[in-house]
C-alpha cells in the first residue's frame, strides 16, 4: 500500500473552508490552513473560492506542470475522506468533516425509507425514482447542517455571501447564480467583483471531473479543458480589481479504472450479506450476517485483498477516515459494520438483481490512492 495516502484533517480541504471562515469572524472548532492565513492578512473585498470538480495534484502537475496554476500553488492538501464529491462538496458547504455531516458517498441507505438513496439527487440509487410523497424528509430533518453562506453572513453583516454553481445544483446561499460552464462562471465572477460591496463569493464548476470521468487522466479532453481554463481564469484575474483574493482548490482527484467487478459474480460473499452494499464502487459498505463475519472477511480478502482494504466499522472509526468531532447519529447507519476501501486502480461495481449498475467509468475516485486524496492549493492576486 504504498501509493496510498490517508486524509490529514490538519492538511487538507477542510483546513481551507475553516481559513476563509476564520477571515469572515465565524468561529469554528477546526484548524485553519496556515499557508492561507498567510495569504489572508491582508484585508480583501473580494474573496473568490473556485472549486474545480476532478482537478487532482497529480493531474494538474502532468498536464501543465510549468502553467500558471502550478506557478501559482501555495499547497498540496488532503481531500477529505471519502475522496468524492458528495464528501468534500458537502465538507466546503458546510465547514465539518463528514464524520459530522453524514454526508460520506454518493449513495447512503437510509433505514427510514428502506432505500439506498443518492445523495445529491435525492433519488433511489436502483431505479432512480424521485422520493415522492414520503412522511419525513430526511435531507431537511436528519442529513441537514448550516451553510457556510448563513455562517458568513451572520459573523460578518457588512458580507454578502455568493455562490455560483450549475443549475441542477441545489441552492445553498440566498444569493445564488447558475453557471452551466467555466466561461458563464467567470463572467459572473468579473460581474460580482466589480459591485462595490464586500463579498464571499464560492465558485463550482463540475470539470474537469465530468470529462475526466468520460474520457479518463490521459485523455486530450481532459488536458485540452484545463489548458484552457488555465488561460481563462488567468485573463479573468487580470481584469479583476486589485483588492480581489482568487482561492482555486479541488474537490478530489482522479483515477483511471484499471478492472471493475460486479458483487453479482461473488455468491460466496453474497450469502454472508444481509442486504446489498452501498455508498460506491471504491469504497463499499457492507452489512454482515453476526454469524458469518470470519466467512465474509476471508472470502472477501481471498478475492480482493491487493486491491481493497477491508476492516470493520470499528477500524475504519478509530483510524479517524471521516474527521474528527461531534459524530453525526446516522454514522453507524451508513457504514455497516464492514467497509472496503479502494487502493489500486479497481471497483466493484453496485448492483442488485432488481437493476443494473451505474455504468463504468474510465476514470473515478473515493479510493485511498494518491491521485485521488491529494489536490492542490493555488492562490491568485496582483
Amino acid at each position: 500500500m504504498e501509493n496510498i495516502v490517508m486524509p490529514n484533517y490538519e492538511h487538507s480541504i477542510l483546513n481551507v473552508i475553516t481559513s476563509i471562515l476564520k477571515y469572515y469572524n465565524v468561529k469554528t472548532e477546526y484548524t485553519s490552513l496556515e499557508e492561507l492565513d498567510q495569504e489572508l492578512k491582508n484585508k480583501y473585498r473580494n474573496v473568490v473560492f473556485i472549486v474545480l470538480d476532478g482537478m487532482g495534484e497529480h493531474i494538474l502537475n502532468k498536464i501543465s506542470p510549468k502553467g500558471y496554476f502550478c506557478n501559482n500553488k501555495k499547497a498540496c492538501i488532503t481531500s477529505v475522506y471519502p475522496s468524492t464529491t458528495t464528501a468534500a462538496l458537502t465538507t466546503y458547504y458546510s465547514g465539518k468533516p463528514p464524520y459530522e455531516t453524514g454526508w460520506i458517498a454518493w449513495s447512503q441507505y437510509f433505514k427510514e425509507y428502506g432505500r439506498a438513496v443518492d445523495m445529491f439527487l435525492h433519488k433511489e440509487s436502483y431505479k432512480g425514482e424521485l422520493l415522492n410523497d414520503t412522511n419525513l424528509d430526511v435531507f431537511e430533518n436528519i442529513v441537514n447542517y448550516k451553510s457556510i453562506f448563513n455562517q458568513i453572513e451572520e459573523a460578518s453583516s457588512n458580507i454578502k455571501a455568493y455562490e455560483v454553481t450549475p443549475s441542477y445544483s441545489e441552492k445553498r446561499s440566498k444569493r445564488s447564480l447558475r453557471a452551466e460552464n467555466i466561461d458563464e462562471a467567470i463572467e459572473y465572477v468579473e460581474m460580482l467583483c466589480n459591485n462595490p460591496e464586500e463579498k464571499f463569493i464560492f465558485t463550482y464548476c463540475d470539470n474537469p471531473d465530468s470529462t475526466l470521468h468520460k474520457f479518463g487522466t490521459d485523455s486530450e479532453e481532459a488536458e485540452k479543458f484545463i489548458k484552457e481554463t488555465e488561460l481563462k481564469i488567468k485573463d479573468m484575474c487580470e481584469n479583476l480589481p486589485e483588492d480581489t483574493i482568487v482561492i482555486i482548490s479541488a474537490d478530489h482527484g482522479h483515477k483511471n479504472i484499471e478492472k471493475s467487478y460486479t458483487i453479482l459474480d461473488y455468491p460466496e460473499i453474497q450469502e454472508c450479506l444481509i442486504m446489498p452494499a452501498s455508498l460506491e464502487s471504491r469504497v463499499l459498505a457492507f452489512w454482515v450476517k453476526e454469524d458469518m463475519k470470519k466467512d465474509f472477511e476471508e472470502r472477501f480478502n481471498k478475492n480482493f485483498k491487493n486491491e481493497f482494504w477491508l476492516m470493520t466499522k470499528e477500524e475504519f472509526l478509530e483510524k479517524n477516515f471521516l474527521g474528527y468531532g461531534k459524530k453525526h447519529p446516522k454514522i453507524d447507519d451508513f457504514i455497516g459494520n464492514y467497509i472496503a476501501l479502494s487502493v489500486a486502480g479497481s471497483m466493484i461495481r453496485l448492483e442488485t438483481f432488481l437493476a443494473e449498475g451505474k455504468k463504468v467509468k474510465k476514470s473515478t475516485h473515493c479510493g485511498l490512492t494518491k491521485e485521488e486524496m491529494e489536490v492542490p492549493l493555488i492562490v491568485l492576486k496582483k
